[in-house]
């Protein structure tokens, strides 16, 4: 293992948490592919879930400290998830995947 997962999450999160750092770090990863799966298939949707997503994590990161750098790129890919979604709005369900043929 190159990262010790468990230790970017809070402690206050553990606290209040059934199970150990690293089962809540392993459902973080499932919810994570989830996610990912949703904004393949509905990134208007999709990319709302991963903003919100990726706002809890950057809260987790400056309540756990010494993350701040982490934290600051999560924000970049919040920034990125919310312009996929709100770009996904301009295109038509019925076009998506077509090549822009009509």
């Amino acid at each position: 293992m190159l990262v010790d997962w468990p230790s970017y999450l809070w402690t206050g999160f553990v606290a209040l948490l059934p199970g150990t750092a690293g089962e809540m770090m392993l459902a973080v990863g499932v919810i994570e592919i989830g996610a990912g799966i949703l904004v393949a298939i509905r990134p208007r949707i999709g990319g709302y879930v991963v903003a919100a997503w990726l706002a809890g994590i950057i809260v987790n990161l400056l309540l756990a400290g010494d993350f701040y750098d982490i934290a600051l790129r999560d924000f970049g890919l919040l920034l990125g998830a919310f312009a996929l979604a709100r770009l996904a709005t301009g295109f038509p369900r019925d076009h998506v995947g077509s090549g822009g043929a009509r």
